[in-house]
């Protein structure tokens, strides 16, 4: 009788796995994360704190200053403060992801019948909730405050535009946080982008007030089209071109970045 060798087994590749699995897989992966949140609420103090705080602060300091009283400078703040705090918490995404990273978490990931990219999409849809978090706070604290939008339903419009455009910005951090060392490298990076971007825009005051070099900036940035396509569509008058160059810019970043995002995410998943 003849014995029969048999070669070493290969290390099993991850499973082939259609749209609708990976959407499943997705969603559990963003539940895991919100299981995360619930058990240290902590990691919400900068979409619970931030949003009350930096209302609160920039009204009472420049209101008087640049409007003559708080309630006058509320219509040019609250969509300000709303663009700003949601953009800047889409930057816990590429921190987040670094840290799991780090911590050997997708390593366990890697050894699960998953498709590969779940754990990433998961990422990205969880923190959703963070945004809606912000916009929530944000809109509430300005109605407190004496805000009085003149539609309502223009209101919630322009907070699902700023919530779309902070998931798009999302992808840019997670690119980071794919390629960065550490997580407070990512963080770094990701505040040495937005702090020209938010604050150097119509934000917080008129771009007709401001250097004519510095304003030709804050006309064209990106945030300025945001800030001003939230204050038309609060104000009833529509956004317009503003409403359609933000969403353009929000689907040119998804265009640029999600791709490279998941890209160095599959190399080192």
């Amino acid at each position: 009788m003849t014995a029969t060798l048999t070669a070493p087994g290969l290390p099993t590749a991850h499973p082939v796995t259609s749209l609708l699995t990976t959407a499943q897989q997705s969603l559990t992966m963003a539940r895991r994360g919100l299981i995360k949140v619930r058990r240290t609420p902590e990691q919400l103090i900068d979409v619970t704190v931030q949003p009350i705080l930096f209302t609160l602060m920039f009204a009472y300091l420049f209101g008087g200053a640049i409007a003559g009283d708080v309630t006058s400078y509320l219509p040019t703040l609250i969509p300000g403060i709303l663009v700003q705090t949601v953009i800047t918490t889409s930057t816990v995404t590429g921190v987040q992801l670094r840290e799991d990273m780090d911590k050997g978490v997708f390593d366990r990931f890697r050894s699960l019948p998953i498709a590969r990219i779940a754990p990433l999409a998961g990422a990205l849809m969880a923190d959703v909730l963070r945004y809606v978090i912000a916009t929530t706070l944000t809109i509430v604290m300005g109605l407190i405050m004496g805000w009085r939008p003149a539609s309502a339903t223009g209101t919630i419009a322009g907070a699902l535009l700023v919530i779309v455009c902070a998931w798009s910005m999302s992808w840019i951090f997670a690119f980071f946080g794919v390629i960065a060392r550490s997580a407070s490298s990512v963080q770094g990076i990701s505040f040495l982008i937005l702090f020209p971007l938010t604050f150097l825009s119509n934000a917080f005051v008129p771009a007709d007030t401001l250097p004519t070099w510095l304003r030709a900036f804050v006309n064209v940035n990106p945030v300025s089209h945001v800030v001003t396509a939230v204050r038309s569509l609060a104000a009833g008058t529509g956004g317009g071109s503003d409403v359609a160059l933000a969403l353009l810019g929000a689907a040119a970043v998804v265009a640029v970045f999600a791709p490279l995002a998941v890209r160095g995410y599959m190399r080192k998943a």
